[in-house]
């Protein structure tokens, strides 16, 4: 039986070189690579201006259920990490009188079993992890995503003309 294990090992190995090897010997020449970079690889292009964040702290509707919040101001210079939640001096139950922020949502202070904590779940305290600034940049990729109550309603709608 070990020796079936080792004969198999020894091919595998023997494969993977020969493939290894293979693929080395018949490169794809320099010209032929398409990147992403819209530039030959040897040049270093400008990069593009930074798009400025909004910042409305104006609350935003959500597109889908269960979307995180997007956050509607400018988070420059926060610290989030193991020491300081600066979120938190905002969005904290007891800050939220004199901030005028809301409150994050109760699942935050919930562990994995669903108990609740005296202070935030590790597993939501990096904010940025779900909840993200929106910049004033032009879509990338053009999206004809329809909210579910536009579904709804247009559904509602066909309905009563029959």
């Amino acid at each position: 039986m070990k020796t079936i294990k080792l004969v198999t090992l020894a091919a595998m190995v023997s494969l993977t070189v020969g493939v290894t090897f293979t693929a080395q010997s018949a490169s794809v020449p320099d010209e032929k690579i398409a990147t992403l970079r819209e530039t030959p690889l040897n040049v270093e292009p400008t990069p593009p201006a930074m798009q400025k964040v909004r910042n409305t702290d104006i609350k935003e509707v959500r597109n889908y259920p269960m979307q995180p919040p997007v956050i509607p101001h400018k988070i420059d210079g926060y610290q989030i990490d193991l020491k300081v939640n600066k979120c938190m001096s905002c969005h904290a139950r007891k800050r939220t009188g004199d901030s005028q922020a809301p409150m994050v949502s109760v699942t935050h202070y919930m562990d994995r079993e669903n108990n609740f904590l005296a202070e935030l779940s590790p597993r939501r305290y990096f904010c940025t992890q779900c909840h993200v600034p929106q910049l004033d940049a032009k879509l990338l990729v053009e999206n004809d995503f329809v909210d579910m109550d536009h579904l709804i309603n247009a559904d509602t709608n066909t309905n009563n003309k029959h």
